[in-house]
């Protein structure tokens, strides 16, 4: 039967196929042919003229195709972040020169500036200047925010603060994986700074020793005025309080001395002591003389008197200009940081109502003839290939366990009683033993809980990260890792389901904007491991609980390859094999308590070997001439046993049937509905539906696929979470009504 929700997902496809056919970058591979400018910052202690005047040059190419831009965007009445655009440009020219797109990466956590980024690209030759003019905050290719692009960042940007600790997880990554030489350099604003993401990716890269670099754009303007009128802080003490070093130079926007800044941190950064980069700026310089040093001393002059303001006025000229080379927003944004009249932000700048010619006519808006040689010179050079590669499709195959390494799994049989945990022990365990230098671990000092100890023992102190309880930031950093290499690889955030429900979730979220190269936004190379799922958490009471995880879960399974949540400790070893063979977004959902372990039906064993394939939904119990069934999600699949035996013997044969986790195969759902047309019951540890809204969890997704077959269902959960004991966690689940007896009730109901 093809449901309304099918045909909307079938046009959907459509949809995307479409848009992904007609762009121009989106592709598994893309080879760049770009200029041959490229420094090692490993060797080379000072740049040559050449490459200064070069570099130069380049900026101003970059900002004209801003400029360009953003007229064409004006066209259609848009706007964009022009002002942090330009402001970017400078710093951005040098990082590219020496990004290898290997051991040397760059992100960016600003990233509405993202049309100095694509400028700049297209500058060095990665993107088509009439690409980026032309599609720029249109269609697929260039979106108005950073994103992933032949030359680009795989880090795609989005909220403030964020790529901070990504950035760091990455830089990690790479020490981990290449050694001496890796750095990531990451540019960031003077907002994004203080967000707690960022605060405590500053505190995990000093923690850890990350080989990274951040450059700060310090133009002293936000999205709605001034640094000074909304947050008037200083960055430099507590950034340095965190453990970073700081490294002080008057401007981003010249070259000799930004490159100075970047080889000193370069040669920090190996030494395991991540940096900022901080443009003071100049002080107390008047007016006139910084129009003679820019070239604009016409322009200023007549901007000053039309303001009323002397020439011989002193001022702090930002050490990273807002609208750097647009000149009237450019003094717009300097008047503004120093309180003189006209001033004017330009955190959204724009082009409506503005001339592109006269702009791109202005004297920053053009090269010497130095740096048009210079320039020149290089482009009669051989070409530099750059080939930039997607990450691997989920599913893609990663770390399989051998036959041999499965042999020496020794799990509790039938009969036992045992927490799940204890197979996902010996799972991690056995990747770690076979592939230590492929496995990372980011803790939040519940290893013994979570049990994700025995894994670190088998690896080196560059693979595993201690963060304490920054949950937030470590599964960033997790996601980071994921982005260090494209080799086959495990990275694992482990961290209490409660964490998960609240402060945590910042590292999912990520996923929702991280673009591949073949233009989808999906899940990380990264497995979220979220212990003590549910009511089932021992003697905790209500503060330790996550009774909303699989709705949240199944929030993300867009972007995930697979959600687990395991019914016994067999299981969660299967779940662990099959998420560390597969290359993709994992999450894993563990129970605390002790759990039977579930046998076959004949008696001849546990239900699943420990060389079994994981599969999202296993028959457990079958009675001959039955036509109703019991749905079991993870930790109740043995009362759904209990149940289906004494319905059974009454004279109602009801099955029973394990789902292991999501998202089930197409044809899971509609044939099970075909197969018992007297109904189907579903049981979950979780949230269901409360009074004031509809169904939600295992049981929403089974209601919905029923709906209009005829086929009758129950369902059994929470409904109600706001009352309960602190007890262990079948006396809170009989509060909660997860028992033998309501499952009994809502089958004979059907």
């Amino acid at each position: 039967m093809t449901t309304s929700n099918d045909k909307a997902w079938d046009a959907q496809q459509a949809r995307n196929n479409a848009l992904i056919e007609g762009s121009v970058y989106m592709k598994d591979r893309a080879v760049s042919e770009v200029l041959p400018l490229h420094i090692d910052i490993q060797s080379t202690e000072a740049l040559a003229d050449d490459q200064k005047l070069a570099l130069q040059a380049l900026e101003i190419e970059a900002a004209r195709t801003a400029i360009k831009s953003l007229a064409s965007l004006a066209e259609i009445g848009e706007l964009d972040h022009l002002g942090g655009g330009l402001d970017l440009i400078s710093a951005l020219t040098m990082t590219l020169a020496m990004a290898d797109f290997e051991k040397v990466e760059y992100t960016i956590e600003n990233a509405h500036t993202s049309v100095g980024y694509y400028s700049v690209l297209s500058a060095y030759g990665y993107l088509d200047e009439d690409v980026v003019v032309t599609k720029f905050r249109r269609g697929l290719d260039i979106p108005g925010h950073v994103a992933w692009v032949p030359g680009g960042t795989q880090l795609s940007g989005g909220r403030l603060g964020v790529m901070v600790p990504v950035a760091v997880g990455q830089a990690l990554g790479k020490k981990g994986v290449y050694g001496d030489g890796a750095w990531v350099i990451t540019h960031c604003g003077d907002a994004g700074w203080i967000s707690g993401q960022a605060l405590n990716g500053f505190n995990g890269a000093d923690l850890h020793g990350a080989p990274a670099t951040f450059v700060m754009h310090r133009n002293g303007i936000q999205l709605s005025g001034s640094n000074k009128s909304i947050m008037d802080k200083d960055p430099r003490p507590i950034i340095e309080a965190m453990g970073i070093t700081l490294i002080e130079i008057p401007s981003l926007h010249e070259v000799e001395s930004l490159y100075a800044a970047y080889r000193e941190s370069y040669q920090l950064a190996q030494q395991g002591r991540p940096a900022l980069i901080y443009p003071t700026g100049w002080k107390d310089i008047s007016l006139k003389a910084f129009a003679e040093r820019c070239g604009i001393l016409e322009q200023v002059e007549a901007f000053a008197k039309e303001q009323g303001v002397a020439m011989d006025t002193k001022v702090w000229v930002p050490g990273s200009l807002m609208s750097y080379r647009d000149v009237i927003p450019m003094l717009e944004c300097l008047f503004l940081v120093n309180d003189l009249p006209g001033g004017e932000g330009h955190h959204d700048g724009h082009m409506k109502g503005r001339e592109a010619d006269e702009v791109l006519s202005n004297p920053m808006m053009q090269c010497t003839a130095e740096q048009k040689a210079a320039l020149d010179a290089l482009r009669q050079q051989p070409k530099r290939q750059v080939v930039t590669e997607a990450r691997p499709a989920p599913g893609s195959p990663n770390l399989v366990l051998s036959r041999e390494a499965i042999d020496e799994i020794e799990l509790p049989g039938v009969g036992d009683k045992d927490s799940a945990r204890t197979g996902v022990q010996e799972g991690y365990g056995a990747v770690a033993r076979a592939y230590p230098d492929s496995f990372f671990v980011v803790s939040c000092d519940l290893d013994p809980s979570t049990k994700l100890g025995k894994a670190r023992g088998f690896l080196k102190p560059d693979h595993q990260f201690e963060m304490s309880i920054e949950e937030q930031a470590s599964a960033l950093m997790a996601d980071g890792l994921a982005m260090s290499t494209k080799r086959p690889q495990l990275n694992v955030f482990s961290t209490f389901a409660a964490f998960y429900e609240g402060i945590a979730r910042e590292g999912f979220e990520l996923w929702r904007y991280q673009r591949n190269l073949t233009g989808a936004n999906e899940g990380l190379n990264v497995t979220m491991h979220l212990s003590h799922v549910g009511a089932c958490t021992g003697r905790d009471h209500f503060s330790g609980w996550s009774l909303d995880w699989v709705t949240l879960g199944l929030g993300y399974l867009p972007y995930v390859h697979r959600f687990y949540a395991p019914a016994d400790a067999r299981a969660a070893f299967l779940a662990v094999k099959d998420l560390a063979a597969h290359y993709g977004g994992h999450i894993i959902c563990i129970p605390r308590d002790k759990l039977p372990i579930l046998a076959k039906q004949d008696g001849s064993g546990p239900l699943w070997d420990v060389h079994d394939e994981w599969e999202a939904v296993t028959p457990f119990r079958t009675n001959p001439g039955a036509k109703k069934a019991i749905l079991a999600l993870g930790a109740p699949a043995f009362l759904a046993e209990e149940a289906a035996a004494e319905l059974t013997g009454k004279g109602i044969p009801t099955d029973v049937h394990v789902v292991n986790g999501f998202p089930l195969p197409d044809d899971a759902l509609p044939k099970l509905l075909e197969t018992y047309s007297g109904g189907i019951v579903t049981i979950e540890d979780g949230i269901i539906a409360t009074r004031a809204t509809g169904l939600r969890g295992f049981a929403g997704v089974v209601s919905s696929a029923a709906s209009g077959t005829g086929v009758p269902v129950g369902h059994v959960g929470i409904v109600d979470p706001r009352v309960a004991p602190s007890e262990g966690h079948m006396e809170v689940w009989e509060h909660f009504g997860i028992t033998k007896g309501a499952l009994i009730e809502a089958v004979s109901n059907l």
